[in-house]
């Protein structure tokens, strides 16, 4: 892992700011050579898997009409989870540095997924932001996507709405109480849907979007799949709030702290808590022990 002065290099400063102002990045090529290759070997590798599948699990979610003789992915869930090179990007590769670039390191690791949309009408993602799927005690989460293929405008690349991340969180259940994931169709007339820059791109190319953008995509209307590797991160003092939506269900190594130490502190109505340390994995002691220095 390289030092934390390395990380922050990452990225110019006019690209930091643009982040800031705009809620997004757009990076040509930013992944190549063996480290692409490898994810894509491991992308290829799950479609190999799902051939002896015919229905959803845990780890490959299809879509209907999916055979061994043509295949049709939806998602990959956790790839962090499911295979080295995944876990090494998204940990301590490219993606983990230009996280803690962006957030200034160190970084807190929430999830992760690999989005194939499959050709000839992989399916759309409707328009929403994503914090509502995962709140956290602040909006510092962003999640950085990489194109794992060329992606042209016949392939459902994911648009964003510049700068929406300062703007309204909406209200993302349908009207009768259910959760929907994404606007209502009220909401989109409010937005200026001209201004949607689509982000495409040659294989390697890196999406960044905050937690609060609005963004989508249509669909994969192409012969080629368009398989979207995304990692999700925040501060190292943001934490997922336990309860709500996805928090929870997450993968195992949901909760990494990359390029540093968290001091476990946390900011609520503006008073700073410096908590206790993180006792998840080996049990919490005793008020009294800790207090009589008992081990």
């Amino acid at each position: 892992m390289k030092s934390q002065e390395a990380e922050r290099a990452v990225l110019s400063v006019e690209q930091g700011q643009s982040y800031d102002d705009y809620g997004y990045l757009h990076l040509e090529r930013f992944v190549g050579g063996e480290v692409l290759q490898e994810l894509r070997d491991a992308a290829e590798e799950f479609v190999e898997i799902s051939r002896q599948m015919s229905v959803s699990d845990k780890t490959l979610d299809l879509e209907p009409g999916h055979s061994a003789s043509n295949p049709r992915i939806r998602r990959l869930n956790s790839p962090v989870d499911q295979h080295e090179a995944f876990r090494h990007f998204a940990l301590e590769g490219p993606a983990a540095q230009l996280a803690c670039s962006l957030l200034a390191g160190p970084v807190r690791y929430h999830h992760s997924k690999l989005n194939y949309k499959w050709s000839d009408g992989g399916e759309e993602v409707k328009w929403h932001q994503d914090i509502q799927f995962w709140p956290h005690t602040d909006f510092s989460p962003l999640t950085i996507g990489v194109y794992l293929d060329d992606v042209d405008p016949s392939m459902g690349p994911m648009g964003v709405i510049p700068a929406s991340h300062t703007g309204n969180l909406y209200d993302q259940y349908t009207a009768d109480g259910q959760w929907a994931g994404s606007l209502s169709a009220t909401d989109i007339l409010e937005l200026d849907l001209d201004e949607v820059v689509w982000l495409t791109g040659l294989a390697g190319s890196v999406t960044v979007h905050n937690c609060c953008m609005i963004h989508g995509s249509v669909p994969n209307d192409s012969p080629k799949p368009r398989p979207l590797l995304l990692q999700t991160y925040s501060r190292a003092d943001s934490y997922p709030i336990s309860n709500i939506g996805a928090n929870g269900v997450t993968g195992r190594l949901s909760g990494t702290v990359i390029g540093g130490a968290s001091n476990q502190s946390v900011v609520v109505e503006g008073r700073m808590i410096l908590g206790a340390p993180d006792w998840s994995q080996s049990g919490a002691p005793t008020i009294f022990g800790s207090q009589h220095d008992e081990g």
